[in-house]
């Protein structure tokens, strides 16, 4: 089993659970150029909280800066500014790494071993005994669902994308983690390796698991994750739960047409009339609404949830922010032609 939470962890609020990875205004720089005299800046003032037993998604388009934030994270790169802790500790303490699981999005495997032996390999790497070993490995060809003859007898070079993946899942969960960081995990996968993949996390997030993983696939981060945050050019446009973001599941636009108005309007958020036609958010139960509406002589257009999809949210900040961006680059020059 993972190891126990330090005292530092269990210091927290009493109604909250502990908090298992905080940065606080990091930073990443790259220099560039033949004389690298040029500065990409990946990451700029990152602050986040994530406590245990959440799943956390990290979302970007492409070049973010998703996978820089998760490196840092792992040690493996190190902040130009700001600080973090990962489980109470501070970035880079070995022991903390011993209860850690990484599973990287092009993971690199040794080709002429199989399955079983690479998974031995990473066993040894924790010093897992050889009867604990048969044991872990069992559990986890099981959990992502390997057939053990396949891991036995067929070298990793033969596999296809999907059984690499989920190789590459059980040698994250080797030592039993505490925290899981998962780096596009669904990445190249067809529908069922996406869904076997899927089905393979909300496991570890019925396990009480902590769960950090970046992905463009939002569909299966909408049913995933706890909370997410979006990332864009380095920086955090966004960051909530979903139903911070979207708006609750439960809301619901109508469109009707005719009848007595002023009967519906203690019904209705938000409300707008052209002609003999009107729209509104419905404010309560939508299936007493529907009642009220032949009641007062109307009739039902259409109802359908207020809440935009995932992609949908995600598609607007990232032009929101564009659209920033566009209007900052010509007032600065405007400023320089002046």
């Amino acid at each position: 089993m993972g190891a126990a939470l330090s005292q530092h962890e269990l210091t927290t609020l009493p109604d909250q659970p502990p908090v298992v990875v905080q940065t606080t205004g990091l930073s990443k720089a790259y220099r560039t150029g033949f004389w690298l005299n040029q500065q990409i800046t990946s990451l700029k003032d990152c602050s986040l909280t994530i406590r245990q037993g959440e799943t956390f998604g990290l979302l970007g388009p492409n070049g973010a800066g998703k996978t820089t934030l998760l490196k840092i994270l792992l040690g493996i790169v190190r902040p130009t500014a700001g600080s973090a802790m990962l489980l109470g500790h501070p970035l880079g303490d070995s022991a903390v790494k011993q209860r850690i699981g990484y599973l990287p999005e092009n993971a690199y495997f040794y080709d002429f071993l199989t399955g079983w032996e690479f998974l031995q390999y990473t066993a040894g790497l924790f010093g897992l005994s050889r009867a604990a070993q048969q044991r872990r490995i069992t559990e986890l060809l099981d959990l992502v669902g390997l057939p053990q003859a396949a891991a036995k007898k067929k070298q990793l070079r033969q596999y296809s994308k999907g059984m690499l993946q989920r190789v590459g899942m059980a040698q994250a969960l080797m030592n039993d983690p505490d925290v899981v960081f998962l780096d596009e995990p669904m990445s190249g996968l067809d529908p069922t390796g996406r869904f076997q993949v899927r089905e393979i996390i909300l496991a570890l997030k019925r396990e009480g698991k902590t769960i950090f993983f970046n992905s463009h696939i939002l569909s299966d981060v909408e049913v995933i994750c706890d909370r997410i945050a979006i990332l864009d050019q380095g920086e955090l446009v966004a960051i909530g739960s979903l139903d911070d973001l979207l708006g609750t599941a439960d809301q619901y636009v109508v469109k009707g047409r005719g009848g007595r108005i002023a009967e519906l309007e203690p019904w209705l958020d938000q409300i707008t009339v052209q002609g003999d036609l009107w729209q509104g958010h419905i404010k309560g139960d939508p299936y007493g609404f529907t009642q009220q509406i032949s009641l007062a002589g109307g009739h039902l257009v259409t109802l359908q949830q207020a809440r935009p999809t995932l992609e949908e949210f995600f598609i607007a900040q990232i032009r929101q922010r564009q659209a920033g961006d566009k209007l900052k680059e010509g007032e600065e020059i405007r400023k320089v032609r002046r």
